[in-house]
């Protein structure tokens, strides 16, 4: 398998959707669980392209929503990997809105997830480094380890009643 480090923007993806009233709440605002599978089908998608193999979410954290997302507005979803470890990618997502009326667009939601690559058989497999291209990637590259270090830590804590 070829390892060798490849840019975030091999990685970078965009998804956009219209929210139609099947997508809103009461509120007439999108539901947090349709963009959540909209993160998450991003997310793969972005690291697929990094690594060129089959990919399974092993977590999803820091999931902000900023601003509800309207009815009738587009949402445009944009992913791409920000660091590697053996077998995972950590992606990082955002989430704009637009009028598309007026043009006016705002960030409303925020997330990072892990991927893990795997093989034929579903067992996680090496994928290459990754190398930011930019200051913006550098700083999310750069704060990279110290999410990964609250992933394990909190993988550590977790509870459960069933145990």
């Amino acid at each position: 398998m070829d390892l060798e480090a490849r840019p975030i923007s091999r990685s970078r993806s965009i998804m956009t959707e219209l929210v139609f009233p099947t997508d809103t709440n009461h509120h007439g605002t999108m539901f947090g669980g349709t963009l959540m599978k909209y993160i998450d089908k991003i997310s793969a998608i972005a690291a697929m392209r990094h690594c060129s193999k089959p990919v399974v979410t092993a977590s999803t954290d820091s999931l902000d929503f900023l601003t509800p997302i309207r009815l009738g507005e587009a949402v445009e979803l944009e992913a791409f990997v920000t660091s590697t470890h053996r077998s995972s990618m950590e992606v990082y997502v955002v989430v704009r809105a637009e009028n598309l009326f007026t043009g006016d667009r705002r960030v409303t939601c925020t997330a990072f997830s892990t991927f893990v690559a795997v093989d034929e058989n579903g067992k996680p497999i090496a994928v290459p480094p990754v190398i930011p291209e930019n200051e913006a990637e550098q700083r999310l590259y750069d704060s990279a380890p110290d999410r990964y270090d609250l992933r394990k830590k909190r993988r550590s804590e977790r509870y459960s009643s069933t145990e």
